[in-house]
């Protein structure tokens, strides 16, 4: 993850936790779909359609519509705010999401399964930009096979001879993304979709270490 310092870094982790966490409730209450990991979907909704399950394939295939126009909805947003300060980017964007999220809950708590889980799948596409340069995703928050490829590479790296503690980043980004996963599994167990809240809640803790380490950062994003 070059260009970024570790402040930034573990706020990358700290997305990961939470898109895995909305992942995992996700993944729950459809019954196979994710809202956040888009190949999945790709292969369930192509597998689907093969065997003539219409239903299941316009599932997956709904969903990944909904996450690019997330995807669309936070490069708008990091567009718009081009010319204002990295913090203030990130903090937009991250605002967003917590707004989407919050959305949810609340559809969430009148029983409204479709409208939530459509706004968990527009939060993640969203995300996705917080972490953006000269127009290009540089750290993808909601899918970790590019993190696992370069763990693996930097880690063989470092038995060949070269740096020895840069795969730990992409780990870091892994590991996030598990422990929310699990985080979110548990928490769907005790109260169901209403452990979307806490999701929200922690999109908002995130404005706010966004607006701390942001202004520090000489990277323009």
């Amino acid at each position: 993850m070059p260009g970024y310092s570790r402040s930034l870094i573990g706020l990358a982790i700290a997305l990961a936790g939470l898109a895995g966490y909305v992942d995992a409730l996700g993944f729950i209450v459809l019954g196979g779909p994710f809202v956040s990991f888009m190949s999945g979907n790709m292969t369930q909704a192509s597998v689907s359609a093969a065997d003539g399950l219409w239903s299941a394939a316009g599932v997956a295939g709904g969903v990944i519509a909904l996450f690019l126009v997330g995807i669309a909805l936070g490069t708008v947003v990091t567009h718009v705010t081009e010319r204002y300060s990295l913090r203030t980017r990130k903090v937009t964007v991250l605002a967003i999401v917590a707004v989407l999220l919050g959305i949810g809950s609340v559809l969430s708590s009148f029983a409204v399964t479709a409208g939530a889980v459509s706004a968990m799948a527009l939060s993640m596409g969203a995300v996705n930009s917080v972490f953006q340069r000269d127009g290009e995703v540089t750290i993808g928050v909601t899918y970790m096979t590019g993190a696992l490829v370069k763990m693996a590479q930097r880690l063989t790296g470092a038995f060949l001879g070269g740096p020895k503690w840069a795969w730990l980043e992409h780990f870091g980004m892994c590991a996030g993304l598990i422990a929310g996963a699990v985080l979110g599994a548990v928490a769907h167990r005790g109260i169901g979709l209403h452990a979307l809240w806490p999701a929200s809640a922690f999109a908002l803790v995130l404005i706010g270490v966004a607006w701390r380490v942001s202004p520090a950062e000489s990277v323009r994003v």
